[in-house]
């Protein structure tokens, strides 16, 4: 079978391009940067890639027309607390459009649940965009989805941050809301089951768990999973903007998301029924095995996406936009040193922030962190995906990975921090060895330049320091 797949370099994406591929199917992924989608050989055999943007105009000369079967999986909800209602009304216009010019069976979409007359703003945006797939020249699967439970999600990274970090939360009384969280397993099996499955055709199914949980539950279930000692005060009042604060400085989420998150946790998400679960004769595991299978993936290296590295979860969307560093009005730091074993040097670069740190002032990095978190900016809270396995697009610490190319050696960074200006950070090894790093810094105004040199004495000894520390570490 041939299959679209939209936001194949988003969380839900990742996961369900290799249990598609393991089915025997031919995959055409939609994406904005193909570069971003790491594959192997024999993957690559089976994938074709279109690079569009569905918020761009529509130009369908390119756009391939044969296939069976499409899923839309494109949302925007960590981009904007104004205007992501529009972009996805939009995003949904342009591919009826898309799909107008082609031979396209089926669309399945992937929702939430909705089951509230008074919806958040994200619930409604995802309602309507459901109401206008329903007018495409196709089939239409929506599947509806409340909290999505796997290594790497938004929202068991929001539960794990929470109860790792705060033994006594004073909490919004909206932990009381339920909700019916799911595996993120289960949410693939059900995607890759309903394929051409004409009793799905044109229909709506609600999908969860077996258990039904106030969000208070789910952290002190989480709590006794991970043997720690939690207790949870409600408090009668507690203002949205006071409760996304309370999320975005102590969980990795971006303070955007925490506040779409904060307006949808005030609403009851609970399946209707479980009927497309019955048609596909599936049994969900319970909340506490996907916690715990989602800690076997963490502690095995295998999380295979992470809500984090989705472009959206950060300051930009475009990659292309920013790889070119600039060469006029800029200020450097270049530090160049000889290299005895490369590759060990190029493992030690790969394996740069997280836990293994910037090689040298690690305080200094984390002090940069807090006051960037302070001044709402994404901090040092993020860390990484992988130990050592680092691609385009994803996230690493305050900054966004634009360029990671270990056959050229070579590691390109853009700085995601609150700055007067814009920054990137450069690893290359030469073929004479030579590492070379450069700091490159575009000031915005009179109060960027004033912002670099007062940062230039630290400059000095970080830099140095980090460039000295990554040529001479040996992993113990």
């Amino acid at each position: 079978m041939k299959i679209l797949l939209t936001g194949a370099n988003g969380y839900i994406g990742r996961r369900l391009l290799p249990q598609l591929l393991e089915l025997g199917h031919e995959i055409i992924c939609c994406v904005r940067d193909k570069n971003r989608l790491d594959l192997d050989t024999q993957s690559l055999k089976k994938v074709h890639f279109v690079e569009v943007d569905f918020l761009e105009e529509v130009e369908t000369e390119n756009f391939p027309k044969d296939f069976d079967v499409a899923y839309y999986l494109i949302h925007s909800m960590s981009s904007s607390t104004d205007d992501f209602d529009e972009k996805e009304t939009l995003s949904a216009e342009n591919f009826n459009t898309y799909m107008s010019h082609t031979n396209v069976k089926q669309v399945v979409y992937l929702s939430g649940i909705v089951n509230e007359e008074k919806l958040s703003k994200h619930l409604s945006s995802r309602k309507k965009v459901e109401d206008i797939l329903y007018t495409g020249n196709f089939a239409l699967t929506v599947l509806r989805a409340g909290i999505v439970v796997g290594s790497g999600s938004s929202s068991f990274e929001i539960i794990r941050d929470l109860c790792e970090k705060l033994p006594i939360m004073i909490a919004p009384k909206w932990l009381q809301t339920r909700t019916q969280p799911i595996a993120i397993r289960d949410v693939i099996s059900l995607l890759s089951g309903v394929l051409l499955n004409e009793k799905c055709y044109n229909a709506s199914f609600d999908i969860g768990g077996p258990d039904v949980l106030t969000y208070k539950e789910m952290l002190l279930r989480y709590a006794k999973i991970r043997k720690l000692r939690l207790w949870i005060i409600s408090v009668p009042v507690m203002s949205p903007r006071l409760s996304s604060y309370w999320l975005y400085f102590v969980t990795s989420t971006s303070y955007v998301l925490a506040v779409n998150l904060v307006e949808s946790m005030k609403m009851e998400v609970v399946a209707k029924d479980n009927k497309l679960l019955e048609l596909l004769d599936l049994k969900p595991i319970t909340y506490e095995e996907a916690i715990e299978k989602a800690f076997l993936k963490i502690e095995q290296n295998l999380v295979i996406s992470s809500w984090k590295d989705a472009l959206v979860a950060g300051r930009f969307s475009d990659l292309k936009a920013y790889i070119q560093i600039p060469k006029y009005g800029c200020l450097k730091d270049s530090q160049s040193l000889k290299v005895d074993n490369p590759e060990q040097v190029l493992e030690n670069i790969w394996s740069i922030g997280g836990n293994r740190g910037w090689y040298y002032g690690n305080w200094l990095w984390k002090t940069r962190g807090y006051m960037d978190t302070i001044a709402g900016g994404v901090g040092l809270r993020r860390g990484r995906t992988h130990p050592n396995k680092i691609y385009a697009g994803d996230s690493l610490d305050f900054w966004r990975v634009l360029l990671a190319d270990k056959e050229e050696k070579r590691l390109l960074l853009y700085a995601e921090m609150k700055l007067p200006g814009e920054a990137w950070l450069e690893f290359e090894i030469t073929e004479d060895n030579i590492l070379k790093q450069t700091a490159t810094f575009r000031p915005k105004g009179i109060w960027g330049r004033i912002y670099w040199y007062s940062v230039l004495p630290f400059h000095y000894f970080i830099f140095g320091g980090m460039i000295r520390n990554i040529v001479n570490y040996k992993q113990p």
